[in-house]
């Protein structure tokens, strides 16, 4: 018997392929060849998690209690830690009763508010290059994206004085991103005061992805956009123990800051999700608790690995500065080259798995993006083989 044609909602046919999902196809495809793939192309940990949140899961998952359905919101004893934590580290003081959401990983968040303040047609001003989610979410929701170039000429920050005045008083949400991805550019408090004075005059909702905010380099720790007076009026904060803690599989993060914008998107969540296993939080909890030796203990790795690549590239010729932040580095592509072509040179020639700058935006042509999330070793076989392949 004969079925009928399948078709899928036009917000799918719109959508360009994931660009993760599109790179991991060609890095399978290359491997399935024999290559020897190393992979710069995906800002994933690949050092483990530390041992004692391991533990606190393992533990944790023991207590038939723990078995259950979890509340919406997420534990109390884990919002309370991420309150004690935004203390510790940026001196800002959180409600956990309202001011802190647990999510299943801010990708999860970032994805789902749009649907809590985004109606149809609204304008969303996005960052470009920028995390593909942002975008997305409000195709989801059925807004309008506004795109903010991030360029060189500009810092690589949203331009907020070059935004048309019609266009800010449509526009219900703002997404920023310090340290970027994909630019590794960190947002200083003034500029965060700028973008609060944007944010009251034209009533819009600042969203705030924080989440590489632990990894930087030569001891200069980015700022929290709730440091700034005023930013707990107008939005809020997402962030992850993903990078921070080495548990991307784990999907635990949160949001914090205006409990009306974090009730709003709770509200969709209570409808789509069932919360995060009680275990995975109680593990949470032991994480956000662990002294700054730890992190440190990460963040150096990460820096010899920065300290590895970035000057091996430049002794190649090619054009990149030292990222002060995340475990990204944005290169230039060479003359005669595009991102994409470039991209498919490194991955035919040498086996080097990269991204390129158009999948992050339009505003991304011309750049790839290299993470540091493997071996010192491999980087400076990564550099070798460049250049014996030559560009």
């Amino acid at each position: 018997m004969a079925g009928f044609p399948i078709q899928i909602a036009t917000r799918i046919k719109t959508l360009p392929p994931y660009l993760f999902a599109a790179i991991d196809k060609m890095k399978q495809a290359a491997i399935a060849k024999g290559v020897d793939i190393i992979n710069l192309g995906i800002g994933d940990p690949d050092l483990p998690t530390p041992a004692s949140i391991i533990d606190s899961l393992a533990k944790a998952a023991q207590d038939a209690k723990h078995h259950q359905y979890p509340s919406y919101e997420g534990m109390l004893c884990f919002r309370k830690a991420v309150a004690d934590w935004y203390k510790r580290r940026f001196n800002v003081t959180l409600d956990p009763a309202n001011e802190v959401l647990t999510l299943i990983g801010s990708k999860e968040g970032i994805g789902h508010i749009h649907l809590a303040f985004v109606d149809p047609g609204d304008v969303v001003l996005v960052p470009s290059p920028g995390y593909p989610v942002y975008p997305v979410g409000t195709s989801f929701s059925g807004g309008v994206s506004h795109i903010m170039p991030l360029t060189k000429a500009n810092g690589f920050l949203p331009d907020l004085e070059a935004i048309p005045k019609g266009v800010a008083q449509k526009a219900k949400l703002m997404w920023l991103n310090s340290p970027n991805n994909p630019t590794s550019v960190i947002m200083s408090k003034d500029y965060f005061k700028r973008v609060v004075e944007f944010a009251q005059e034209h009533q819009v909702i600042v969203c705030h992805d924080a989440a590489y905010s632990e990894i930087y380099y030569d001891g200069k720790r980015p700022a929290s956009f709730l440091e700034v007076e005023g930013a707990k009026d107008v939005g809020i904060e997402f962030h992850s123990l993903s990078k921070t803690y080495n548990m991307t599989g784990w999907r635990l993060g949160f949001a914090v800051g205006n409990k009306d914008v974090l009730a709003g998107l709770g509200k969709v969540k209570s409808n789509l999700d069932s919360g995060v296993f009680e275990a995975v939080q109680k593990a949470g909890v032991t994480a956000l608790g662990l002294p700054d030796s730890v992190t440190d203990g990460i963040r150096k790795i990460y820096q010899e690995r920065r300290d590895t690549l970035v000057p091996g590239l430049k002794q190649l010729g090619l054009e990149v500065d030292a990222p002060l932040a995340a475990f990204y580095i944005w290169v230039r592509v060479p003359k005669g080259y595009t991102s994409t072509s470039f991209t498919a040179h490194l991955l035919e020639k040498t086996g080097i798995v990269t991204t390129p700058g158009n999948g992050f935006g339009a505003p991304g042509e011309g750049y790839i993006r290299m993470t540091v999330c493997t071996s010192k070793e491999r980087l400076v076989e990564a550099v070798e083989r460049i250049k014996r392949a030559g560009f």
